[in-house]
């Protein structure tokens, strides 16, 4: 199983950069790329709470679950 970050799909859909969410959120930009890239073990409630102030979403609009083939 793998969980699929969709960050980069709610950033297209809302013209934010990288950078601006980042500052936004209060992260650095390597670390929303490593949120992207799907490289994070972990992300604390707290950042997902923050992630989806900034974007006006819900913790499912930028986390997916997909099944292993």
């Amino acid at each position: 199983m793998a969980i699929v970050v969709r960050i980069d799909v709610e950033l297209a859909k809302r013209k934010m950069s990288v950078g601006e969410f980042a500052e936004r959120v209060g992260l650095t930009p390597a670390n929303v790329a490593v949120l992207k890239n799907g490289r994070a073990k972990a992300v604390r409630f707290s950042t997902l709470e923050a992630m989806c102030r900034v974007l006006g979403c819900q913790p499912g609009d930028l986390l997916e679950w997909v099944p292993d083939e």
